[in-house]
């Protein structure tokens, strides 16, 4: 199977390194151990013990590409030379004040600017509530009422989402807008909807996030096509499965309202699948960025491009992976000529601790996930002590 070669999807990693990921991924497999490390990490932090140079060496190499976007470039070339390209991500997940949003969206600026430069970048990314307060959209997703104050500050949001828009679509840079909970992506949607049709005349520069997981997504899907072909404009959208499972059923379930959740991962993988297809019969305005780690998912899409005659590098269809992750699929990809992207989250390393600790929840909580690196990092090890 082409995603099975560990030759090729470890073609970058040393023993050493190969080792290392081996710990990490045993570790995180355990849940009990995730939230002992994650409980320790935080007490060590405020206790100010010298912790953060075993979390650099350990978690955050395995994870993120540096501490700037500078020093994260250094990735960038590596994985260009396997014909990998990378998007660059200012992963520190900013308080909720008007000068934290301020400095994320001087950053997000910059990394446009920094992919425009480089002939080996195409796309950037940025969380949407990295700019914009939370509670405001959540008041906009349910369409209550703004005072004065709250109009304000609705408008300075969407200003900071159409200064990146607009300078994405003036360097010609793809911006991939992540997904936030369903009770704030209706505003999200809505905001986004509005920089597709004024930057996405030509082709997809923005990219929203649909998240599968979530039951009426497919639907929303064929909404913003017909909507596409009514105001002609491009879509572009990132395909994932989605990262807030717990937290979407939990809340619905004590504030009494039905899941936007799938029932079961047979159906939100049917869900994902469906979206991908419908996706690829609508090329003419679609741009897919595929954001998964599920390989029977990338088999499927793959089969779809081939039945629909379809080039592996069609310039509609990117493959994302998350790096320290699913190289396997990564590295084979890129080696049979598809679009391939690797996900490279930097900032300090005391501020990219939240995401990382996120990171390893969504981990734990993936069937099957961290027993497939394990499985594919054992094969590889056990194949070069062969040679």
């Amino acid at each position: 199977m082409l995603l099975d070669n560990t030759k090729n999807g470890f073609i970058l990693k040393t023993n050493f390194e190969l080792r290392k990921a081996y710990f990490l991924f045993k570790i995180i497999s355990n849940k009990t151990l995730t939230n002992i490390g994650k409980t320790a990490l935080k007490i060590s932090l405020k206790l100010r013990l010298p912790i953060l140079f075993i979390f650099k060496n350990t978690v955050f190499d395995q994870f993120c590409s540096g501490e700037t976007i500078e020093e994260s470039f250094y990735i960038v070339k590596k994985l260009y030379d396997k014909n990998v390209k990378s998007y660059l991500h200012y992963s520190v997940e900013g308080v909720e004040n008007e000068d934290s949003y301020d400095i994320s969206l001087n950053e997000i600026l910059s990394s446009i600017k920094f992919v425009s430069e480089k002939q080996v970048l195409d796309f950037t990314v940025f969380k949407p509530t990295a700019i914009a307060n939370s509670l405001i959209l959540e008041k906009v997703s349910k369409g209550d009422y703004l005072n004065d104050i709250e109009q304000t500050l609705y408008k300075r949001i969407c200003e900071r989402f159409n200064k990146i828009c607009e300078l994405a679509y003036k360097k010609d840079v793809k911006i991939l807008v992540d997904a936030e909970e369903s009770w704030i992506q209706d505003a999200v949607d809505e905001i986004l909807l509005k920089m597709m049709i004024k930057y996405n005349k030509n082709k997809a520069v923005v990219f929203n996030t649909s998240q599968m997981y979530r039951h009426d997504r497919l639907d929303y899907l064929k909404v913003l096509y017909s909507t596409a072909k009514e105001n002609n404009f491009y879509i572009g959208i990132k395909l994932v499965r989605g990262a807030y499972i717990e937290k979407e059923n939990k809340r619905a379930k004590k504030n009494n309202y039905l899941s936007p959740i799938c029932s079961s991962k047979k159906l939100t993988d049917e869900n994902f699948n469906n979206g991908a297809s419908f996706i690829l019969s609508n090329l003419d305005l679609f741009s897919l960025f595929s954001g998964t780690h599920n390989e029977e998912s990338i088999y499927k899409i793959i089969e779809i491009m081939n039945s629909m005659a379809i080039n592996k590098d069609d310039s509609n269809i990117w493959f994302g992976q998350l790096c320290g992750m699913s190289d396997n699929i990564t590295f084979n990809l890129a080696s049979e000529g598809f679009n391939v992207i690797k996900y490279l989250p930097y900032g300090p390393i005391k501020e990219v601790i939240p995401y990382l600790i996120r990171r390893a929840e969504e981990n734990t909580s993936v069937k099957g996930q961290t027993s497939r690196e394990l499985e594919l990092i054992k094969k590889e090890l056990n194949r070069r002590k062969s040679i």
